[in-house]
């Protein structure tokens, strides 16, 4: 019988038990075997290292990090490296996990991985940054490399945090591996579009559900939470696109505007004060309110465990697109599945990013780089079939298309496994 993950308030927003519920309900849908059930279940490796560093006044602090390889029945793992006071091995393990399922759905031909160490980097120089980066990589440099595990940037890290890793793994293979990580910066082997490739991911998943349900843009009212590297992207093609972004959600505040937002104006406020509160153009209002707020999408894109039980049946959005990582708890699924809530779920939504990864690690290899136009034809094409690959899974089987998702990334990867057999 399959393990079962039972969610109860306590743990519903522990991430690992929501990826674990998910991948039950899928694979009893699938109606999996039991063993090939607790392989997929289980991470293939995980490693906790604790990383001596000397910070900048002469004290000499331990750092503990993680990096866990969740599979690599589909090629070499892939997945970030964040740097927060709040990583936990259960959350990089259900990270890693979700990492897998994501390269499935948009068949690309990684495994997936995560890392993290517990630090916080704003109370750090970028000396101590640095210092911390490179004996981090010298520590789990033996699982990881270009055919292994391949990592790249997450919260908190970006290009420089790449550019050292990458450094430090050379240095010790004695010479120049561009493709030991993705997201660096481009004169060392990065990728044009890569920056705005979670962000235009979302945007093409988005014009593929205003599509099905015969919206068009200009008539499209977007809630953008998050206004980062994703959330920010995304808000900024969507405008160029027609979509109108009524409303900016961040940590400290919300501005609205019902006639629309000018996204590059309020992005240059936030540069100039600090915060997107006070921009002239728009109105401040609850950060928290503003969740359930009338519009056409919704497009969570800061952080996990958003959408809850709680609050899932406030939420008035006709679409939502999961442009953060893990945005909507196991349980609140069914409240928005019975709500008719079109949901594109993370593993998809903001699976451009690691499809623009998987295009630096092929030029990288190659030793030839695209020009930005081919990089982002070939991540429309790809994110164009996914969308359509998923949603037709969900009309086949009668299921939403979270569910749907996993399905499907879970009959790819465990239809690897079973060709390959198991190694005794």
């Amino acid at each position: 019988m399959i393990l079962e993950a039972t969610l109860s308030v306590d743990n519903e927003i522990n991430p690992w038990l929501s990826a674990a519920a998910r991948f039950d309900e899928a694979a009893q849908r699938l109606n999996l075997d039991e063993g090939l059930c607790k392989v997929l279940r289980t991470a293939a490796l995980e490693l906790t290292v604790h990383i001596p560093v000397q910070l900048d006044d002469g004290r000499l602090e331990v750092f503990t990090g993680y990096r866990v390889q969740h599979s690599i029945a589909r090629g070499p793992s892939k997945g970030g490296i964040r740097f927060a006071p709040d990583v936990t091995l259960d959350e990089v393990r259900a990270l890693a996990a979700w990492m897998t399922w994501k390269c499935a759905v948009v068949n690309i031909p990684f495994g997936g991985g995560k890392g993290g160490v517990i630090c916080d980097p704003d109370l750090m120089s970028p000396g101590e940054l640095e210092r911390i980066t490179r004996r981090y990589t010298a520590e789990i440099m033996d699982i990881i490399g270009p055919e292994r595990d391949v990592p790249a940037p997450d919260v908190n890290t970006n290009p420089q945090t790449m550019a050292w890793i990458m450094d430090t793994y050379s240095m010790h293979k004695r010479q120049t591996c561009t493709a030991v990580v993705t997201g660096k910066p481009l004169d060392l082997g990065g990728s044009r579009g890569r920056p705005e490739a979670t962000g235009r991911g979302c945007m093409i998943v988005t014009m593929q559900a205003l599509r099905r349900f015969g919206l068009e843009p200009s008539a499209t009212r977007v809630v953008v939470q998050g206004f980062g590297n994703v959330g920010g992207m995304a808000a900024k093609l969507m405008t160029r696109a027609g979509f109108k972004i009524v409303c900016v959600i961040e940590y400290d505040g919300a501005v609205f505007n019902p006639h629309g937002l000018d996204v590059e104006a309020l992005m240059k406020h936030r540069t100039e004060t600090g915060s997107i509160l006070g921009f002239p153009e728009a109105e401040d209002v609850d950060k928290d309110q503003a969740l359930f707020l009338d519009c056409e999408v919704f497009l969570p894109a800061a952080k996990e465990n958003v959408i809850t039980s709680a609050n899932a049946d406030q939420i008035k959005a006709r679409i939502i697109c999961e442009g953060a990582n893990g945005p909507t708890t196991a349980e609140a699924d069914a409240i928005l599945a019975e709500k008719k809530i079109f949901v594109i779920p993370d593993i998809l939504a903001n699976a451009g990013g690691v499809t623009v990864s998987y295009f630096e690690w092929v030029q990288d290899r190659q030793g030839y780089f695209w020009n930005e136009q081919l990089v982002n034809g070939r991540l429309e094409e790809i994110m164009v079939n996914s969308f359509k690959d998923v949603v037709g899974y969900a009309d086949k089987h009668s299921v939403h298309n979270r569910l749907a998702a996993y399905m499907l990334a879970i009959d790819r990867v465990a239809f690897a496994l079973q060709t390959r057999g198991i190694y005794a």
